[in-house]
């Protein structure tokens, strides 16, 4: 995945790993861990809960997904974080668009 997709999810604050939740389109939470290698390039990856969620959205090479930080609407500090997964529409080789992927609660 590109860094750029890594912008809107928490700060690791110094540590190497951090996990979070993140809220899909039907209202189901998944939490996933970002963390970064202890050595070498210190680029982020999700791991936990990662998966799960590519093969619940049924995710292939060329589908977007998309985190958002949004604000508490109670005026709380505590950001929370949602995130929508849109399927690739290609015909004939050439891509059209993109499609939300609504799925149901695993």
């Amino acid at each position: 995945m590109p860094t750029k997709f890594f912008k809107p999810l928490p700060s690791l604050k110094g540590s190497h790993v951090r996990d979070f939740p993140a809220i899909d389109e039907s209202g189901f939470v998944w939490t996933f861990q970002c963390s970064t290698r202890k050595k070498g390039h210190p680029k982020p990856v999700l791991s936990k809960g990662w998966l799960a969620f590519v093969r619940h959205k049924e995710l292939k090479a060329g589908d977007r997904v998309k985190f958002f930080k949004e604000k508490d609407q109670s005026g709380t500090a505590t950001p929370f974080y949602r995130i929508e997964a849109e399927k690739e529409i290609k015909i004939f080789g050439v891509i059209f668009g993109y499609s939300p992927i609504v799925a149901p609660f695993p």
